[in-house]
């Protein structure tokens, strides 16, 4: 879409084969390995796929680094509770059959962790705001077949690599919960980050004593009363 506005776009992705499939300039990378200069790119999107990366506060701060001033960075990633339930079924069928669970679902940040990284990085006017997918399915088998061909299979390195026992998937997908349509409800929550490189040009807050409008004059009515009737400290 933005090639299509006549906007240069350089793309980029971990796998070959999806890069050889670009129509236009692409690079095979790694997303924690980026290669390009400082201060190369107005905008930098990452579209759903920051929860795969092991180092996101490093990944991040490259980020920062590749935008020029006053460069946009915008993203979206799945986060908590996203797969809450399946999650808490597969722990509780593997805890009844076997006495322990592993970790079968990739863990996701908190939207609270999404703004906190933002602002580690170093981006100036950091916005995390989340949003939520509404999705249902009629069995629990089509969650599963949904999340293979994503490509959002289990892929943690201290995954436990024993075939399952046989009775646990069938336990665990009877104890999804359901709608009254007796469909799996399966919520997408997604924040969606928004941060810019910092630049000269940009607002920033003003220091103590620097205001010029004390706060209970900002909220009083045309008759100068503050509402709520309590004296209201004034701030910047």
């Amino acid at each position: 879409m933005l090639r299509a506005r006549g906007i240069e776009v350089v793309a980029t992705d971990l796998s070959p084969a999806l890069c050889a499939r670009e129509p236009g300039p692409c690079v095979c990378m790694d997303e924690e390995w980026l290669p390009f200069g400082a201060g190369t790119f107005d905008l930098v999107i990452a579209n759903l796929s920051l929860h795969w990366v092991n180092d996101l506060p490093g990944t991040l701060v490259q980020i920062r680094n590749i935008l020029r001033p006053d460069g946009l960075f915008l993203a979206c990633m799945p986060i908590l509770p996203t797969l809450a339930e399946l999650r808490q079924a597969l722990i509780v069928a593997e805890h009844d059959l076997l006495g322990g669970a592993s970790v079968r679902i990739s863990p996701f940040p908190g939207l609270r962790d999404c703004a906190a990284l933002l602002q580690r990085a170093g981006f100036a006017l950091p916005v995390a705001d989340s949003d939520v997918i509404e999705l249902a399915y009629r069995s629990p088998m089509m969650l599963l077949r949904d999340l293979r061909d994503a490509g959002e299979t289990n892929a943690l390195v201290e995954r436990h690599r024993a075939s399952p026992p046989v009775a646990l998937f069938p336990a665990a997908l009877a104890g999804l919960p359901r709608d009254e349509q007796g469909n799996v409800a399966m919520p997408l929550h997604v924040a969606i980050m928004t941060g810019w490189a910092p630049a000269v040009t940009q607002p920033r807050a003003l220091k103590p004593g620097q205001f010029t409008t004390s706060l209970e004059d900002a909220l009083g009515d045309e008759d100068g009363t503050a509402h709520g009737g309590v004296d209201t400290p004034t701030a910047g």
